[in-house]
């Protein structure tokens, strides 16, 4: 069994029929979903506004690299296209593995360059973190610590201060 944080966004296109997609992709896996945030781009500033959420998910046949191609899979669906001269550039959707729990409910650690555990610049994005205080005010981010500590640090409140939520935009299922 696994259960994971996976962060969504998106700044192109529909982004919030892009967000819809990626949790209904996820099926029965989704436990819980946040509440939906607009939120200025982050690493380049020349683009649109982002919506962004995360979902915690569990699968019991999951391992992390299940957990990564997922999100490769829903990116893939929503036509994303990687420019690798621009890292930080606009997307229909975004998909990024924050952290994964193991069977023992442990956080699962991984160095690969591929997927890196948790995810290794979630400690610097408010996107990430306050949206996942929707669903969990008590987490931690292994490695760095209490989730409302690092996002009232003085370099993520002004970005979480920045963030706009967006009740009209519900990603959890209405029936």
């Amino acid at each position: 069994m696994s259960r994971a944080l996976l962060s969504i966004g998106s700044n192109l296109g529909d982004r919030y029929a892009h967000l819809r997609a990626a949790v209904e992709g996820l099926g029965d896996s989704v436990l819980l979903v946040s509440g939906v945030y607009e939120t200025p781009p982050w690493g380049d500033a020349e683009q649109p506004p982002y919506l962004n959420a995360v979902v915690l998910a569990l699968d019991p046949a999951a391992d992390p690299r299940s957990w990564l191609e997922r999100c490769r899979s829903l990116e893939q669906a929503a036509g994303r296209v990687r420019d690798p001269r621009r890292r930080f550039g606009p997307r229909t959707l975004d998909v990024d593995v924050i952290t994964v729990w193991g069977d023992d409910d442990q956080p699962v650690l991984s160095d690969d360059p591929e997927l890196t555990l948790p995810h290794p610049r979630a400690h610097e994005r408010a996107f990430v973190l306050k949206p996942w205080l929707d669903l969990q005010p008590y987490a931690q981010l292994p490695g760095h610590g209490w989730v409302t500590d690092l996002l009232n640090s003085p370099g993520l409140a002004a970005d979480a201060n920045a963030m706009t939520p967006r009740p009209d935009l519900p990603l959890e299922s209405e029936e």
